[in-house]
């Protein structure tokens, strides 16, 4: 039996889906089709925990009340808080200026939240006691959410209105009386120091049983490369647990990692090579192609086999070896992205969208090192590729010498697998209109491994492609939904 009552799979919003899901009518999911998500997500997929984002929308911060009354039956047998769980994601204050106040209703939220379940299950238990901060630099950001909702949220209550009762005694008591606070790790330089926020984290809040680390998957790769960031989360990961032993405080390590190829390949048929990489990862992300572009029975039965699965040590891997790839296949891919942009950017306009929110803001715009260079957030960003027919992960791989290769194929044990998923997308036909320092690099690639193409997206992308030239925008959509639906996610 686990140790602690901590979800394996945590059903997120991340729009990255083809199909919309049967419950609603509309391709893009907003507003109360969100609440029969996570009622969905519980119920028919067996996933514990679900993702709640409080940021790039209307906050419904009425989320417990509307799912208590509206599935009653479900959730008396079923206790939000002790049997599935809800965690939030907030504004990062540091990064995201003008949602910054939105941190603070959520964190009012929480115990209005506690009451309506109390009311409902006569009892005492917090049906939100999580949340995760996006874009987590300094072990101080978790520190500064604690304190406040210790002391300004949850401490108010003894403060006494003049000379007469405290706002305890006059609207009752507030309720959890703390939060348990999970970094969400983005950048290169911080994912390859996660340990040093989770120890002065650690130190400062006195944590003694576990804590919760989450290790960001596509945003690292838009921005230094899909090999560098999982070379990067492997470095990571071993790093972890080492602080783990140091520290003797279980640390549960999440991983954000989506159906394409460069996001994670994590998708319900390579599940077990999945867990095989990153052994050590406690809490997978089930976003929505994983949920809604796969056949049900794919989709539970490889939820069963995550709860029913349990993490193991991380793969050990040689940190000064594996910078030095990073550095190496990141100053390429950056170098070739550069290339790239102008195409990215004239066709991510009509890649269809499937959630009426924008999720909390990518890298780019505030990495110095691209300068004024914007592109997409990451799933239409892959979505962008895909449909020229140049799969996102083989750009940068050229740079590698062979015995790195060789080295890369000792740790990463999926490397092969991987490589062919990706090339199964490749349109050579359609290489002809990026320079040819891309399509001379990519068909080198390309020559790494034996793969067989996809005919039907090879067919479908020089459509696309043909649509594009024509300036056939209502086709263009319709034929990139096309080939999202053949690849089994829309990026």
């Amino acid at each position: 039996m686990p140790k602690y009552n901590v979800s394996r799979a945590m059903s997120t919003q991340h729009p990255d889906n083809v199909n919309h899901p049967f419950f609603s009518d509309n391709a893009e999911l907003a507003g109360e089709d969100e609440i029969k998500e996570v009622f969905y997500t519980y119920s028919h997929i067996r996933c514990k925990e679900q993702l709640w984002d409080c940021e790039g929308k209307e906050v419904d911060n009425f989320v417990v009340k509307k799912l208590l009354t509206k599935y009653e039956p479900y959730f008396k047998k079923h206790v939000l808080g002790k049997d599935v769980f809800l965690t939030l994601r907030v504004p990062n204050p540091s990064v995201e200026k003008n949602e910054a106040k939105i941190l603070l209703e959520t964190l009012e939220s929480i115990p209005r939240n506690f009451d309506t379940a109390k009311l409902f299950y006569d009892d005492d238990i917090a049906p939100i006691f999580e949340i995760a901060l996006p874009m987590t630099t300094d072990y101080r950001e978790l520190i500064r959410i604690s304190n406040y909702y210790k002391n300004h949220v949850v401490g108010k209550q003894h403060h006494k209105l003049g000379n007469d009762v405290t706002i305890a005694q006059w609207i009752g008591k507030f309720q959890p009386e703390s939060l348990r606070i999970i970094p969400l790790i983005e950048e290169k330089d911080t994912i390859l120091n996660a340990d040093k926020i989770v120890e002065g984290y650690l130190k400062e809040e006195k944590v003694e049983d576990y804590q919760r680390v989450w290790l960001a998957r596509s945003d690292p790769a838009l921005n230094y490369g899909n090999l560098a960031t999982v070379l990067m989360l492997k470095v990571a990961f071993q790093k972890i647990h080492g602080l783990q032993e140091k520290m003797s405080v279980d640390l549960l390590p999440i991983l954000g990692c989506g159906s394409a190829p460069f996001r994670g390949n994590f998708k319900p048929t390579n599940i077990k090579n999945c867990i095989q990489g990153y052994p050590s990862v406690h809490t997978y992300t089930l976003q929505s192609a994983f949920k809604y572009d796969y056949n049900i029975t794919d989709v539970t039965n490889a939820v069963e086999f995550l709860n029913e699965s349990r993490p193991g040590k991380p793969v050990q891997v040689d940190e000064k070896k594996c910078i030095s790839i990073i550095d190496k296949i990141m100053h390429e891919y950056r170098k070739q992205i550069r290339l790239l942009a102008d195409f990215i950017n004239n066709i991510s306009p009509y890649i269809p969208s499937r959630r009426k929110r924008k999720l909390h803001i990518g890298l780019y715009g505030y990495s110095r090192s691209i300068g004024d260079l914007k592109l997409p957030r990451a799933i239409t960003f892959c979505a962008a590729l895909y449909s020229y027919g140049l799969p996102p992960e083989l750009i940068g791989l050229n740079a590698l010498e062979e015995r790195e290769i060789d080295y890369i194929k000792d740790i990463y044990a999926n490397f092969d697998n991987d490589l062919k998923d990706s090339l199964q997308y490749l349109n050579k036909d359609n290489l002809h209109i990026f320079p040819s320092e891309i399509s001379k690099k990519i068909e080198k690639v390309a020559g790494m491994i034996e793969y067989e193409e996809n005919s039907k997206h090879k067919k479908v992308t020089s459509i696309i492609l043909d649509d594009l030239k024509k300036k056939d925008h209502r086709l263009l959509t319709e034929n990139i939904t096309r080939a999202g639906f053949i690849r089994g996610f829309l990026g």
